[in-house]
């Protein structure tokens, strides 16, 4: 089942979509409606839904504003409004869809539709990722899942070279689809990747130490990879990446 909530603050408007949902999206269960920001936040939080019907203007703010307060939502959105400018604005905060008001239950119901295939698509990547990762003996077969604004990868480790950093957004660097811009912060990348042979060498990069091609002490020191880049150590890191270079550069 879809756990959907109706964020709308006209009662007609959460009335009808209710009983499109129920006559055309028998996968879907309402658990919940809110008629503002504060109202719809609180309920997110206590409901953790998979899909929010999400107007723009609301009595105490906007849809969003609701969306900003949540630095990674775990749920997909899809707008129903009756202002056709914010569409654009809609679309950049990943909106599965923008449909315009008097709803038309044929679009709600091919958006609502779309919304459960890409939520049965993340869950199979990162069910893929977890098989991938559980064993020893898939050293190198581990994988990450990585989520950009309009698509999701499931990159393995060992295709990952590092990650750059400029403190809101993370760039990651592989061998086999290039860079990756994603907006998690390279604290939660570094987090994520312990003990899978990575390094933070400075405040803006982590490295993938089965990539170093080679250690310059030349310039304040800095590492060669295997994609040519050059990363520079910060002082205090360098004792330690050499004592960490014999262990992993084999």
């Amino acid at each position: 089942m879809l756990k959907t909530i109706i964020v709308d603050d006209e009662d007609h408007v959460r009335v009808t979509l209710d009983r499109i949902l129920k006559k055309h999206c028998p996968h879907v269960k309402i658990i919940g409606e809110a008629g503002n920001v504060l109202q719809a936040y609180d309920l997110i939080l206590q409901k953790q839904p998979d899909l929010i019907l999400l107007d723009i203007h609301l009595g105490d703010g906007s849809g969003f504003d609701l969306i900003r307060k949540f630095e990674n939502p775990g749920f997909k959105i899809i707008f129903i409004t009756a202002y056709d400018q914010y569409a654009l604005q809609a679309f950049r905060v990943s909106a599965v869809d923008f449909i315009l008001k008097p709803v038309n239950p044929e679009l709600l119901t091919e958006a609502v539709f779309r919304a459960q295939n890409m939520i049965q698509n993340e869950l199979r990547i990162k069910l893929d990722a977890l098989e991938s990762n559980l064993y020893p003996e898939n050293h190198h077969k581990r994988k990450i899942v990585i989520k950009t604004q309009d698509k999701i990868y499931l990159e393995l480790l060992d295709h990952i070279t590092h990650l750059d950093s400029d403190g809101t957004y993370t760039c990651i660097f592989t061998t086999d689809a290039g860079e990756i811009m994603t907006s998690r912060p390279l604290k939660e990348y570094e987090e994520m990747l312990q003990g899978s042979g990575f390094f933070r060498v400075h405040r803006s990069y982590l490295i993938n130490l089965a990539h170093i091609s080679r250690f310059d002490k030349n310039e304040g020191g800095y590492v060669i990879l295997t994609n040519k880049h050059q990363i520079p150590v910060a002082s205090r890191k360098r004792e330690e990446l050499l004592e960490l270079f014999e262990e992993f550069i084999k």
